[in-house]
């Protein structure tokens, strides 16, 4: 037994670095190994700016085609849930080309990912965005879709700050007329109970009231219209896809 342990000693031990060398001096030579490795990485650049130029690029209508069983399901949304989304935030769904921030590297890894697991070239990109974050044409949260056809989306990649926690609170005004209407209406009956009228009667009454009312609402009203129309502005369900700036 102590013989056997003594050979085993004398035995020099496994280098496994040295075993991987050998390995790989039998696929490939050292001097082609760097060669390869630049190769690959020449085309991985490639293939980076490739799918930024895509996003980048003025696209008409496209449909992608995916491999359902491939897709994640809690990644694909109908038209009609980004629609809601956008008028819900005021948010605009466009192109990607309007989109003038950084396309963050980790966007375009998972687009790369996604071409090569469904052997295709994505193109038609849309983007879900603040109308501050879009190069929009006169007349913080974006997220990076492919369309998939019959009015069908799949999410790419989410990046930057998540929205406020009371924009959705913020933009319900300028969801649609009617909630304008309201807001000023509530508006109106606030200013009216902290307005000094004691200052122009002794002996208010209700009627007095109301006419005060009427007065402050025509006069937020007309503000709030001059305001729009002077801003070019428009109601959440009427820009959310608009190209426009003054809409």
């Amino acid at each position: 037994m102590y013989f056997y342990i003594k050979i085993a000693n004398m035995i020099e031990r496994t280098d496994i670095q040295k075993q991987l060398n050998k390995v790989r001096k039998r696929r490939i030579s050292s001097e082609d190994i760097l060669k390869e490795v630049q190769d690959i990485f020449t085309q991985n650049d490639k293939e980076r700016e490739a799918i930024s130029r895509e996003i980048s690029a003025k696209n008409a209508d496209y449909v992608n085609n995916l491999r359902l069983d491939l897709l994640e399901q809690d990644r694909i949304y109908s038209l009609e849930d980004i629609k809601t989304l956008c008028v819900d935030y005021r948010l605009r769904f466009l192109d990607s080309h309007f989109f003038k921030g950084d396309i963050p590297e980790e966007a375009i890894s998972k687009t790369r990912d996604l071409e090569k697991e469904h052997d295709c070239t994505l193109k038609g990109f849309k983007v879900v965005a603040p109308s501050k974050l879009l190069k929009l044409e006169n007349a913080d949260d974006p997220l990076l879709f492919a369309p998939m056809g019959n009015g069908y989306f799949y999410l790419i990649h989410k990046w930057g700050r998540d929205l406020h926690p009371f924009r959705r609170l913020l933009m319900w005004p300028y969801k649609s007329f009617e909630n304008l209407v309201f807001m000023i209406f509530l508006l109106s009956i606030l200013l009216t109970a902290i307005s000094p009228i004691s200052m122009f009667t002794k002996d208010a009454n209700t009627q007095e009231y109301l006419m005060l009312f009427l007065f402050i609402f025509k006069g937020v009203a007309g503000m709030v219209l001059f305001y729009g129309f002077a801003k070019g502005k428009n109601f959440n369900t009427a820009i959310w896809d608009s190209k426009y700036y003054n809409a």
